[in-house]
């Protein structure tokens, strides 16, 4: 069975392997190599100015501004997301009454329609879901408002995306609003896996659910729940921060620079202001931030494996 092995193993990863190398790990290496040039993304010309673009980048407000925005996108949304995630599908699971001739532990009447609600908004694109949110959060017309003043609250009209102190919990509301019913589905998954057994036994126990929650459900879900935040922070610094912002918000990235995140700041320095080189050296930052983000999370989360 030895023979031939890591022929076999070698002939299977080669072209999976040089794929990634070529489409993922070389643009990595070309951007850090263009943010030490003049590049301007146009023209084929362009000369080596060694470190000038950090020193540009280290002066620049926007850029400390941007990165004080990106890092609290990659500490609250995360936090508020699989927070939320997990209350939700524990109930779905767990938090049920006890039935005539059930189970002692069971999930709530309808449970099967609740993951589907929840999961709905990811059926949606992300674009879709932003201007939905920015025409509800539109100070005149939008639903927000409108139901605030149906309600007898005139006096509380905030104008949301156009007051600098509120339009970054905004957007970041919308970022949670779209992604948790994803964690639901999958922490539901992973629930019921769990022994019926594990939670019968705790309860006979004198333990009441939220012990139950604390030291059963979590510990055994860890590893899920490890991976969902380094995917919901990594998600929080790229993709679905720029989509929200960059459709929500004026400018965008306003007003007054409030909302601008790194990966934003990026696409504005590349396609708008023709910097081509200044934005990969903004772009390498931004990687350094998602590995630190990345290595912090694992290396806090770091637990024995529990298995049932």
């Amino acid at each position: 069975m030895q023979h031939g092995k890591y022929r076999f193993i070698v002939g299977f990863l080669a072209v999976p392997l040089g794929l990634y190398a070529l489409f993922v790990v070389w643009p990595f290496v070309q951007s850090i190599y263009y943010s030490f040039t003049d590049w301007t993304g146009l023209s084929p010309d362009f000369e080596m100015v060694g470190f000038a673009n950090y020193a540009r980048m280290l002066d620049d407000d926007i850029f400390w501004k941007s990165l004080q925005h990106s890092l609290l996108f990659a500490l609250l949304v995360p936090v508020v997301t699989i927070g939320l995630a997990l209350f939700l599908s524990f109930m779905i699971n767990v938090g049920g009454r006890r039935r005539r001739g059930g189970p002692v532990i069971s999930g709530v009447r309808g449970s099967a329609f609740y993951k589907i609600v929840y999961f709905f908004p990811q059926v949606l694109s992300i674009a879709i879901i932003a201007l939905l949110f920015a025409f509800a959060y539109n100070p005149d017309s939008g639903a927000i408002n409108s139901f605030l003043r149906a309600v007898g609250l005139d006096g509380i009209q905030p104008l949301w995306l156009g007051d600098p102190d509120l339009a970054l919990w905004a957007v970041m509301a919308v970022i949670v609003w779209s992604t948790v019913g994803f964690f639901v589905v999958l922490f539901s998954a992973g629930m019921a896996s769990i022994p019926l057994d594990l939670y019968e036994a705790a309860l006979l126990d004198g333990a009441n659910r939220i012990t139950t929650f604390f030291r059963i459900t979590l510990p055994l879900l860890w590893d899920t729940v490890q991976s969902g935040w380094v995917y919901m922070g990594i998600l929080a610094l790229g993709a679905e921060s720029f989509a929200v912002v960059h459709i929500m918000t004026t400018g965008p990235g306003g007003p007054d620079y409030s909302t601008t995140v790194m990966v934003l700041y990026v696409y504005q320095k590349a396609f708008r202001d023709g910097q081509a080189a200044y934005a990969t050296t903004i772009g390498v930052a931004l990687l350094l931030v998602t590995l630190a983000f990345a290595a912090v999370v694992m290396k806090l989360g770091r637990r024995e494996r529990l298995e049932y």
